[in-house]
């Protein structure tokens, strides 16, 4: 059985409506790679550690996936729009 993989994200967003453009963006890369959101904004506290006020859960259906998503030409412009707008913690796991 193969494991997931999940991209994890604390994003501390400065620009709420310029945010919006990355996430125009980003559904092209979600769709390509099979992104199904497991966590997307919704009510949180953060416990511990740097200030975000936005968390994600992203499931794919395994590591590499959730890598190629990560390094494809359609996130990375995604993502350049991203850093305009916030910071992130941001990491890709291997479920259990």
């Amino acid at each position: 059985m193969t494991k997931k993989g999940y991209w994890v994200a604390m994003v501390d967003i400065a620009d709420q409506e310029g945010y919006k453009e990355y996430i125009a963006l980003n559904k092209a890369a979600f769709d390509k790679y099979g992104a199904k959101f497991v966590v997307r904004a919704g009510k949180s506290e953060i416990m511990e550690g740097p200030a975000a006020n936005r968390l994600a859960v992203i499931e794919f259906a395994d590591f590499d996936t959730a890598m190629a998503c990560y390094s494809s030409p359609e996130y990375q412009k995604a993502l350049e729009v991203r850093k305009k707008y916030s910071k992130a913690h941001f990491a890709v796991v291997e479920g259990v």
